[in-house]
């Protein structure tokens, strides 16, 4: 970052009222997190986020070869070293906590507190000198995010949120932009689905957009799942819509709604979980119309 790359961290533990490190205020301090504050782990979060936000930005010149993972769906050599990079950094300052990474560090459903990472979230973008990528960083605890960062190194933006102490951008808080109905109402709505199972999902999609196009003010595709959620609890989208859950693209961003005064849930009008099938996130005047156009195009 930027000399702004300092500022969430003093923003977030001085305004939002973080504790100081090894003080806890709730049971989310200890001793699922092996005994740290969650102010030292977002301390140790942001660390980890610089490291790979410097690389992100230096590999932009260095991408080489994508390394194909299936049906178009990629990797860059940038998105294994931010990966490796953090990893190694958030075991160093936070020993004990497990972690998982898209690239294939670390395991699902761990039982406890663990880091869930995405290194580069809008891998193509990157790769074709798109800004529009971010890094997603969150702690979840026994399924349920704590801390979230999604950090998008070539815009200059962080966003932060911790659980009940809302959600900052750079050091400023922000909040969704609530809207009278669908017609004011912009939408992001995450890529097509490649490889596996991608032609009955594809076709929820296409009739998703279909309504959306006739029903909404406009509909945006920006290719980053982390930022569609991050841009939501911005105010720059009113509701966003991915359909499938995949915890490295999602978490961090769902916490970022949520704190910022959004609601995220499945097809079906629950909460989002770990279990729920579709990622549909909005602000609160729209839950039930963007509910509606996802269950008519099934």
């Amino acid at each position: 970052m930027t000399s702004d790359a300092s500022r969430p961290i003093a923003a977030v533990l001085g305004r939002a009222g973080i504790p100081d490190v090894g003080r806890s205020v709730d049971p989310l301090e200890r001793p699922a997190t092996c005994g740290f504050g969650l102010a030292r782990l977002l301390l140790a979060a942001e660390r980890a986020i610089d490291i790979g936000a410097a690389t992100l930005r230096h590999g932009r010149a260095h991408i080489g070869a994508l390394i194909s993972k299936g049906d178009r769906d990629f990797a860059t050599d940038v998105d294994l070293r931010i990966e490796a990079e953090i990893k190694a950094c958030l075991a160093g300052a936070t020993p004990g906590i497990p972690f998982l990474g898209e690239e294939g560090s670390g395991e699902q459903d761990v039982p406890g507190a663990s880091w869930v990472l995405d290194p580069i979230d809008g891998t193509i973008n990157f790769a074709r000198d798109s800004p529009l990528c971010s890094i997603s960083l969150a702690l979840v605890i026994d399924g349920q995010p704590v801390l979230g960062i999604v950090d998008a190194p070539l815009l200059g933006e962080r966003f932060i949120a911790r659980h009940g102490k809302g959600a900052y951008l750079n050091g400023a808080r922000i909040l969704v932009s609530e809207v009278p109905g669908l017609r004011e109402a912009i939408v992001g709505v995450a890529d097509f689905k490649v490889g596996v199972g991608s032609e009955e999902e594809n076709r929820v999609h296409l009739a998703a957009l279909g309504r959306l196009a006739r029903e909404s003010l406009r509909v945006r595709m920006l290719g980053s799942a982390a930022l569609d959620l991050a841009w939501l609890a911005a105010g720059r989208l009113n509701a966003t819509l991915m359909l499938s859950n995949l915890p490295w693209d999602v978490t961090a961003g769902l916490l970022l709604v949520r704190e910022a005064g959004g609601i995220v849930f499945d097809y079906d009008g629950s909460s989002h979980g770990a279990g729920s099938r579709y990622t549909i996130a909005a602000v609160p005047s729209l839950v039930e119309p963007v509910r509606r156009i996802v269950v008519e195009a099934m």
